[in-house]
């Protein structure tokens, strides 16, 4: 019955390797079918062995020189944009004062048009905020109201935001809205505004505030200034509505079928949230790079749909108030206390020229009155379509000087003050040269690589069957499987990850045919010790297994992060060689698990290995095996061992 079982065990995990076998080949196919891109039933080669094409940036900066820092991110920036979907071993270098690109095989034109396209910095407005984590709700949510209602620019008439009582050209009924439970015709902004939006999440925003903060009645006369109603009909004596307080009342209203609001007054109206606006938040998907790159291009007097640089919020957005091109210095650094001393806060202090200190004045006094528990009092800072920062605003800022603190480390905070530095040069670039490359290495290198990984696994299958007979067998079988693995998870990666093979990619596979064999013979020399001791091979088999499994297994660990290490810290060739070994090792640790022990503990069960043939690579006699005794229940004892020096008998009777 264990002899049954065992072979059931071992029949079913073989099973399921050819079941994984067949899905990994099944997708390549479907993807070649009916994939979009096309996949392909090759894998992809690299630069040195498909060639590629090659062009050389320059940046474009009007009346400013570029310094070394900002081109090193630019650099970055590049690489992001070009090698984003995956691996796919574009290089992209620093040739003096200019930066070199090349990308393996033939770039499309939305691929050269992100590499000459300016990384922008913008800093918008914040509508509406929301989780991602959030599904969609097939109404329109509550807290994305179509503005049927007034204005909420807070220099609009102050008439037009005065409750009237009368219902609301929005609601279906008829009947007023019941968005004033104090009944004086004023929204609580802090409800309206931020509805389905999580106070733990809003708890956690960073916070922008004056970097040297004025005196209260200072503070006061500014907000009053930018609040105060236009207008000769508007009382001087009367403290500016609060815009928060101007809010539409949308509740139980669909705003969908709202006909058209009034044209929006300021960039924090949500007059701009349309229909089609809301449509496009509801359906946004955050790891859509495409979506991203639209946002990015998006004309800076258009709202815009953006998601968090981690992808775990996504907002609308007002139009761009203030650019990278006003902001002259951002650092970061240990945030001062009033009485000099340094506090462990740590702060990214920004510092805006003469015409984005006005804009930032105006705009931060109008997101401050919207009070610091609404979604419009953040400012989003945007760059190339992507949220790095949506702090809530504390105080307005009227000198300039800002900064940004609250659950910042030290390399956060850094990491911010770099792109924000980068945008505040919005550098373009000029084609200089743009023209294809021959492969370095070229297909007779391939060619000659393929032909050493051949002999390779030949002087491996020499040695096997020499060493092992009949038992070498398995070991050719199994490296058969690795390869057909390595193979199909290559090209796949091709496909879904845009992974290409460089040279050194294949030397990291022809690499790892030696660490696939080394297991091999850590198993079958673990068997050969058991059957040394006078077990029979079908309990030798698995006795051996357990024994040599943990070796295994720490052996591919130990590559594993040699790989990592190498991947992680290296760049280019050496990296592509690490992936190749990483991906290579995983694969042995698959085969010899799920299929060498099992068809190791099948063919003990045969005859022919069972019993210990000569030309099974199993023979006790040939292994110098010793006969033991069978004590039930699987347990053998082993014999004495022989002696090979004088008896007692013969030492007392001095006959040596």
């Amino acid at each position: 019955m264990a002899g049954k079982s065992r072979n059931r065990t071992a029949r079913n995990t073989m099973l399921a390797l050819l079941a994984m076998i067949l899905v990994l080949f099944g997708t390549i196919g479907a993807a070649n079918t009916w994939g979009d891109p096309k996949g392909q039933w090759t894998p992809l080669l690299g630069l040195d062995l498909a060639g590629g094409h090659q062009v050389v940036l320059s940046p474009v900066v009007e009346g400013a020189s570029v310094q070394s820092a900002q081109l090193d991110q630019a650099i970055d920036i590049i690489r992001r944009r070009v090698d984003g979907q995956g691996v796919a071993e574009a290089e992209v270098t620093r040739l003096g004062g200019n930066i070199q690109v090349a990308i393996p095989g033939t770039p499309t034109d939305q691929q050269l048009d992100a590499l000459s396209r300016s990384s922008q910095l913008q800093f918008r407005a914040v509508l509406v905020a929301a989780p991602v984590t959030q599904q969609a709700p097939t109404e329109p949510p509550r807290e994305l109201p179509m503005p049927v209602g007034p204005s909420l620019d807070p220099a609009a008439d102050p008439t037009d935001a005065e409750p009237t009582g009368e219902s609301t050209d929005a609601e279906p009924t008829g009947e007023s809205t019941d968005a004033d439970p104090t009944g004086d015709g004023n929204t609580d902004d802090a409800e309206s505004t931020n509805a389905a939006y999580p106070e733990g999440l809003l708890a956690e925003q960073p916070v922008l505030q004056a970097a040297h903060p004025l005196p209260a009645t200072d503070t006061a006369d500014n907000a009053a200034s930018t609040v105060a109603p236009s207008g000769d009909d508007a009382p001087a004596d009367e403290t500016p509505a609060d815009p928060a307080d101007e809010a539409p009342a949308t509740d139980g209203v669909d705003v969908t079928d709202a006909p058209p609001g009034p044209e929006p007054t300021s960039p924090s109206d949500l007059a701009w949230i349309t229909p089609e606006l809301q449509q496009e938040f509801m359906e946004f998907d955050c790891t859509d790079i495409d979506a991203q790159r639209a946002a990015s291009e998006a004309p800076t007097s258009e709202p815009i749909v953006a998601c968090s640089a981690g992808g775990t919020e996504k907002y609308i957005l007002g139009p761009a108030e203030v650019t990278g091109a006003q902001l002259t210095d951002a650092s970061s650094g240990l945030q001062m206390g009033g009485g000099g001393q340094v506090t462990g806060i740590v702060e990214v202090r920004l510092q805006f020229d003469s015409a984005g200190t006005e804009a930032f004045r105006e705009v931060t006094t109008r997101l401050y009155n919207f009070g610091q528990n609404s979604t419009q009092n953040r400012f989003a800072i945007v760059l190339d379509g992507e949220v790095i920062s949506a702090p809530g605003v504390n105080s307005p800022i009227p000198d300039g000087t800002a900064t940004i603190s609250g659950g910042f480390t030290n390399d956060s905070a850094a990491e911010l003050a770099n792109q924000l530095k980068f945008g505040a040069l919005p550098m373009s670039f000029d084609i200089q040269t743009s023209e294809q490359l021959s492969p370095t290495l070229g297909g007779e290198q391939l060619r000659l690589g393929i032909i050493a990984g051949l002999v390779g696994m030949i002087l491996v299958f020499i040695y096997s069957l020499f060493q092992y007979r009949a038992l070498g067998l398995v070991t050719v079988a199994s490296l058969i499987i690795a390869a057909l693995m390595a193979y199909g998870a290559v090209t796949l990666l091709g496909w879904s990850n845009n992974f290409r093979l460089t040279m050194a990619g294949v030397t990291g596979l022809i690499v790892a045919i030696g660490v696939t064999a080394d297991s091999f013979i850590v198993y079958f020399e673990r068997i050969r010790d058991e059957v040394r001791t006078g077990r029979p091979l079908r309990y030798a088999v698995d006795t051996g297994w357990r024994r040599a499994r943990r070796t295994i297994v720490i052996s591919d660990v130990v590559n594993l992060i040699a790989a990592g290490v190498l991947y992680f810290l290296s760049e280019s060739g050496v990296k592509a060689f690490a992936f190749a070994l990483g991906l290579s090792t995983v694969i042995d640790l698959i085969v010899v698990v799920m299929f060498t022990h099992p068809v190791v503990s099948l063919l003990a069960n045969t005859k022919f290995f069972g019993e210990g043939h000569k030309w099974s690579g199993m023979d006790p006699e040939r292994l110098g095996a010793r006969r033991s005794t069978y004590l039930g229940r699987g347990q053998f004892a082993p014999p004495e061992p022989k002696r090979t020096g004088p008896t007692r008998e013969q030492l007392e009777g001095g006959i040596v």
